[in-house]
């Protein structure tokens, strides 16, 4: 059992609040701080001499904001997570954040517990969102996916893509792969050919994918699927690579996007 320790870097440009997050996490266990900036542009600096495990970022700051800052900490340094710790949860301030590469977002209202869980649900894989949060992602995707998935044509009254019976609101691989919410089985080996999948994934993968989307962590995804948490993880990288996304974020908005989900009907 190791006591690995979390290094933590705190962005804000208001010293009483930046001061206030640095002593609040150096009571919580396992965090530890190694800097704080005052803005995005020395957030950058400190990083690449730092190399923090987690960045605590605040979005509307001079010089460099931290949407911006966010994007280039993810692309010069992708093995460090960033959580955005802001004031603000509207529209303009969440997805922009969540594009540039963060993998958590809270508000300033969030106490030690919920921060702290952030952090850990970063480090490991996970989607460190809060509840509000992931409600407000999962609405705006879905007001805006569901008209641009594109169906996959089947004959009429014979079998459908799914290598069964066509029936009506049944799971089919139409804009994807529609993966019922008891998904465990292995795909029956008519099931959705790659071609009708985007990006030349697998039927695993975006089982995978449809399951990520519903916001399951690597070990409930392995425990869905009956395969161990390495095979998951073998998985996600791949269909990391063909979509071309950084982090679980980004998957989910790529899988509503393409109707891949586990709860369409």
């Amino acid at each position: 059992m190791t006591d690995a320790v979390t290094r933590v870097l705190v962005a804000d440009d208001q010293t009483v609040v930046r001061e206030g997050i640095v002593m609040l996490l150096g009571l919580l266990p396992g965090i530890e701080v190694v800097g704080a900036a005052a803005d995005g542009e020395e957030a950058v600096a400190l990083v690449e001499r730092h190399h923090p495990d987690v960045v605590l970022m605040d979005l509307r700051m001079p010089r460099v904001d931290g949407v911006e800052a966010t994007r280039r900490i993810r692309s010069a340094h992708p093995g460090t997570e960033v959580v955005v710790l802001t004031t603000y949860a509207d529209d303009e301030s969440l997805f922009p954040a969540l594009q540039a590469g963060a993998r958590g977002y809270l508000t300033k209202d969030a106490g030690g517990e919920e921060i702290a869980k952030a952090i850990a649900d970063v480090r490991s894989g996970a989607a460190g969102l809060s509840p509000q949060v992931q409600l407000r992602l999962l609405e705006r995707l879905s007001e805006a996916s569901p008209k641009s998935a594109p169906s996959v044509p089947s004959s009429p009254g014979g079998p459908s893509a799914a290598g069964g019976p066509s029936t009506a609101g049944g799971p089919s691989a139409a804009g994807g792969l529609s993966v019922p919410g008891g998904a465990g089985a292995p795909a029956a080996p008519g099931a959705a050919r790659a071609g009708e999948l985007p990006d030349g994934l697998t039927v695993r993968e975006a089982e995978v994918l449809a399951l990520i989307a519903e916001g399951l962590s690597n070990a409930e995804i392995a425990q869905r699927l009956f395969v161990s948490q390495a095979t998951v993880k073998t998985h996600i990288n791949n269909l990391f690579a063909k979509t071309a996304v950084r982090d679980r974020a980004q998957a989910v908005a790529y899988a509503f996007r393409h109707g891949i989900t586990g709860t369409q009907q």
